[in-house]
């Protein structure tokens, strides 16, 4: 509704996680960075954050930034017994193997590792929500993929995305053996109230709106009512831009964004009732 109004090609604060609206904050350019090298070395990488910092988002533009020589292999459902796991995989890499016995998948897993190596293909295990990983076994398997080597050179890079809890899970003594091989921590911050609002400007930029719509009373607003927390961001620039459209408003001020906040229960906002 607003998009026209406004004069966006898209929606600058959309919820699905779009590379192209990615803001490269301190922290992501740092995480992206440290997660490509991991990503060439072909090492185990650990990338955490808070829920709705760009975890997911930052993957995605991981994984844009892949050539041929590539293989991304993404689980986006860890809740796997360590069988379920294995056979995800297996199926990922597209091995076509129909046997029910574990260690005839992980054969023709190594099979197809080794046939991606010969043809200089690096196979990039992505799991999304590792922290939800419910067993210890399944963790185990993941250990265990990373056995598949060639004298010096690991079979395939692995990263492990997910919130705080994730590195709580990898201090267990019964997990000592992954943690000890992974090569590289990342860990994704809240965006700082000196970087909101080129962060604001460029989603704005992207969304195809050349001049700027909110104020900059209305961006310290949204740094406030979002604690820098990029999805909260999204979600309330959206819902202010909504709220702007029905005022027939040029610019989004920062009474516009207050009013969106106590829409959407932000920062104490109840609908029914005043700021507590």
């Amino acid at each position: 509704m607003y998009k026209r109004f406004y004069r966006f090609d898209a929606k600058p604060f959309s919820k699905t996680p779009d590379p192209r609206f990615l803001y490269m904050s301190r922290t992501h350019e740092e995480a992206l960075a440290r997660l490509q090298y991991a990503v060439e070395e072909r090492e185990i990488a650990v990338l955490t954050g808070e829920i709705g910092c760009g975890k997911t988002t930052l993957t995605r533009a991981l994984m844009d930034s892949f050539d041929e020589t590539y293989r991304a292999i993404v689980v986006l459902n860890p809740r796997l017994t360590s069988m379920d796991f294995v056979r995800t995989i297996g199926e990922r890499l597209q091995c076509g193997s129909a046997s029910d016995r574990k260690s005839d998948l992980l054969n023709v897993i190594y099979a197809k590792l080794y046939e991606d190596y010969k043809a200089g293909i690096t196979p990039v295990l992505i799991i999304d929500e590792a922290h939800l990983i419910p067993y210890r076994e399944t963790f185990e398997e993941i250990r265990l993929l990373t056995n598949f080597q060639m004298d010096d050179d690991n079979l395939l890079a692995l990263v492990l995305v997910g919130q705080p809890d994730l590195m709580k899970k990898l201090q267990l003594p019964s997990l000592a053996a992954l943690r000890q091989r992974v090569g590289l921590f990342c860990r994704l911050e809240t965006l700082g109230e000196d970087e909101i609002k080129a962060y604001v400007e460029h989603r704005v930029a992207v969304g195809g709106r050349s001049e700027p719509v909110f104020t900059d009373a209305a961006i310290r607003a949204l740094y406030k009512y979002s604690e820098g927390i990029p999805r909260v961001i999204n979600s309330l620039a959206g819902m202010s831009l909504l709220e702007g459209f029905a005022r027939d408003a040029a610019l989004i001020d920062e009474s516009v964004v207050r009013s969106a906040a106590k829409e959407i229960g932000l920062n104490g906002y109840r609908k029914d009732k005043e700021e507590v």
